[in-house]
């Protein structure tokens, strides 16, 4: 499903969940340099936009743009492989956490590269997906959905980008798919997963099992016994890449 559409269809009330999480944001932002004209590919609700930067937001989805808050940047509807920008447009082009659901990942990395001078790309590695425990072990049908979906590296040497590790913290304030992985609990709140694309996209019946056998894990001491490894780290390395060019 294209992505205006998903987000047409499960973006009602994004923002309660998916908000800026300070410490990526400030990785996100240092990447930028000394741009002036900043534009936001994929932009949603308006998480991550530099407040002290002449930001142009694009996004497709409808819903999405109508929770953009009062005196967010203005925001064009269009997609990511056909930016309706002349070349050279923006001294930078960004996306956060939205090329997964491009058409064709690399078209529109190649786009930010014609429409801007420098591109700033935030999100997680196909590559990295089995090291997140809710991916490794409940949620199988991840590894089909992502099947075909180009690596970071290739992403990167797609348009002669740089990758840097992002850690996420163990409190973030971001509700992506990645961001409760020491707060397990949070994944049984039906709000929580609201927010997540990754369960609309898995369907209702794997998005049940799941829950139930998480919820099932959790009260036995079966997750602590097997993530023992995990409890009491501030950040993990959950494949987070920050790719600049």
């Amino acid at each position: 499903m294209p992505a205006g559409k998903l987000y047409d269809a499960i973006g009602v009330g994004y923002p309660a969940t998916r908000q800026t999480e300070p410490r990526i944001a400030v990785r996100i932002w240092g990447a930028l340099g000394n741009a002036d004209t900043v534009l936001n590919v994929g932009a949603g609700t308006g998480s991550y936009e530099p407040p002290d930067r002449d930001v142009t937001a694009v996004e497709p989805s409808a819903v999405m743009r109508a929770q953009r808050p009062v005196g967010a940047a203005p925001c064009v509807a269009a997609t990511a492989d056909r930016l309706p920008f002349p070349d050279q447009s923006f001294d930078a082009a960004m996306a956060v956490l939205s090329d997964h659901h491009w058409p064709d990942p690399i078209a529109g990395l190649q786009e930010m590269r014609r429409v801007a001078r420098r591109v700033v790309l935030f999100n997680f590695d196909v590559a990295h997906l089995s090291e997140f425990w809710l991916a490794r072990d409940y949620l199988p049908e991840l590894t089909a959905l992502v099947a075909g979906h180009p690596t970071m590296t290739q992403r990167a040497e797609a348009i002669g980008a740089s990758l840097e590790p992002v850690p996420i913290p163990w409190d973030c304030a971001d509700g992506f798919f990645h961001a409760y992985w020491r707060r397990p609990e949070q994944y049984l709140w039906p709000q929580i997963r609201s927010g997540i694309s990754i369960f609309a996209a898995i369907g209702p019946q794997a998005e049940r099992r799941m829950t139930h056998r998480l919820a099932e894990d959790l009260a036995a001491g079966w997750w602590a016994a097997r993530n023992r490894d995990i409890n009491g780290l501030a950040e993990a390395e959950l494949g987070a890449r920050l790719l600049i060019a």
